[in-house]
């Protein structure tokens, strides 16, 4: 019994992975850029650039939320990648061989494509990716404010009774 379509599978997987591609090159282009960018940037802005420079301040405002909102993202998508490979996989090869080969292939496909790559080019391009990205960033912090709110308490509570530092991002968004 085919459960899901090779063809339509393989075209949520493709988009899935720009998604998490979006997600990782987003953190590394935002949280990438000194202080000193935005104090420039703020001198030489362009009104078209503006908007999208107090969009990022803002979101830069809160980099513990921040985080918060791009690894939920992320993580959403990528246990989505795997679940829908398992799922191809089982409709293909017995059940143990297919959890195996889908874990592999996810990995495998995740981590090039929708981390280590995306990762390279948000630092090859943070000053102008962080800039593009700032809105749709917003746009998931807002939509997803239930979900950051519940994990930004929990993992800052954590964070406290595990002796952590309450602000670590910040201290290192600073330097």
């Amino acid at each position: 019994m085919v459960l899901v379509s090779f063809g339509a599978a393989v075209g949520v997987i493709v988009v899935l992975v720009c998604v998490s591609a979006f997600f990782s090159s987003s953190e590394t282009a935002i949280f990438t850029l000194p202080e000193e960018w935005f104090t420039e940037s703020a001198s030489t802005s362009t009104s078209a650039s503006d908007g999208r420079l107090a969009v990022l301040r803002e979101l830069r405002s809160d980099p513990h939320r921040l985080l918060v909102t791009i690894l939920v993202g992320n993580n959403v998508v990528n246990v989505a990648i795997a679940s829908l490979t398992t799922l191809l996989a089982t409709e293909y090869l017995p059940p143990v061989i297919a959890v195996s080969v889908a874990t592999v292939v996810a990995s495998a496909i995740v981590l090039i494509f929708g981390e280590i790559v995306p990762k390279s080019y948000g630092l090859g391009n943070a000053p102008a990716w962080a800039l593009r990205v700032a809105t749709p960033i917003s746009i998931v912090e807002r939509a997803l404010f239930p979900i950051v709110a519940v994990f930004d308490f929990i993992t800052r509570a954590l964070n406290e009774l595990i002796g952590g530092e309450p602000e670590i991002e910040k201290t290192h968004v600073d330097e």
